[in-house]
């Protein structure tokens, strides 16, 4: 009977020091190899985390942090009274909320009509044709993009006009026609990449279930509302509430080599703001209290849709 105690007892300080030290020994190496990344997100990502007090603060370069006069929420009451802050704000609330929906119903759709094609050589085809266009910067697309809109010589203006006998189109000029653009190629490009996640979904549905309704007389249209939709809810909502924490995040490089000076009361968002604002007018103060409002809204968020999706789809990312 002590002997079994002996043997069942819980191992000793020492013997569990022992087992970290020799743990330590087998991985250090593989710390060793994280050293760089770390070192990196440290230096670009919380090391300028202290250049948040410009927000409370009249920076100017020349003073520094230390010297500078502080003015406390001076910067953010600024924020919601100047009529441009408040519009870009609104730009950006608008451009992503259809971004979001958007971007859902659009790769649902897709991978449902794909999921039928019984031909997996042309399956495959349409598949990396249409996710290519993620991989591709919005430096290249921006320009192609220009290209392709100009109202002088578009091909798309071309085609309307010569075709359907539409008076040419300024799309990258005219600001409720700068939103349907960026919108729509925003879908084009991210809307293949998003499918990927759809068509793994769908090919985790149990066959059986395709049988059994077709046994019981359910023809193609049924078995995607009564089966298929349903077994998607659950990555639809993860989707859905994880997109929720870009609400505030219209999209920089997209907007950037898009925009200009006319579509700025309908298409500058608050990222592009903070550039013009801090970067190029040297109101360092005033676009990093922006930046700040939007950082702490984004991680309520991102706080926020985690636990929603947690609750209704079991989510954890841990």
């Amino acid at each position: 009977m002590e002997s079994h105690l002996k043997r069942s007892s819980p191992p000793t300080v020492t013997a569990v020091q022992r087992g970290k030290r020799k743990l330590l020994r087998e991985t250090w190496p593989f710390h060793l190899m994280l050293l760089p990344a770390v070192i990196l997100a440290f230096l670009f990502n919380y090391l300028p985390m202290f250049g948040v007090v410009m927000a409370f603060q009249n920076y100017k370069p020349w003073t520094g942090f230390l010297h500078s006069d502080w003015v406390g929420l001076e910067h953010f009451r600024s924020m919601f009274t100047r009529t441009d802050s408040s519009q870009v704000i609104w730009n950006t609330f608008i451009i992503a909320s259809l971004k979001i929906v958007f971007i859902i119903i659009v790769p649902v759709s897709f991978a449902l009509l794909l999921n039928e094609i019984r031909k997996m050589a042309f399956k495959r085809t349409v598949q990396t044709l249409v996710y290519l266009p993620h991989f591709l910067s919005w430096v290249i697309l921006g320009g192609i993009l220009v290209d392709l809109l100009s109202p002088q010589s578009g091909l798309v203006n071309r085609v309307l006009q010569g075709w359907f006998g539409i008076d040419p189109i300024f799309f990258l000029g005219d600001g409720d026609w700068f939103r349907f653009t960026v919108v729509t190629s925003h879908i084009w490009k991210e809307f293949g990449y998003g499918t990927i996640i759809y068509l793994a979904a769908l090919a985790g549905i149990n066959p059986n279930l395709y049988e059994a309704a077709e046994v019981d007389g359910a023809n193609r249209w049924q078995q995607t509302v009564y089966i298929t939709l349903p077994a998607l809810v659950p990555i639809i909502v993860v989707c859905t509430t994880l997109e929720l924490s870009n609400i505030l995040s219209a999209g920089f490089d997209q907007i950037f080599n898009l925009y200009n000076p006319m579509v700025y009361d309908k298409g500058d968002i608050i990222d592009t703001f903070v550039y013009r604002v801090g970067i190029l007018d040297q109101q360092m103060s005033f676009s990093t209290a922006i930046g700040l409002f939007k950082s702490v809204v984004s991680l309520i968020l991102v706080v926020i849709v985690y636990r929603i999706a947690h609750k209704v789809a079991d989510y954890r990312i841990f």
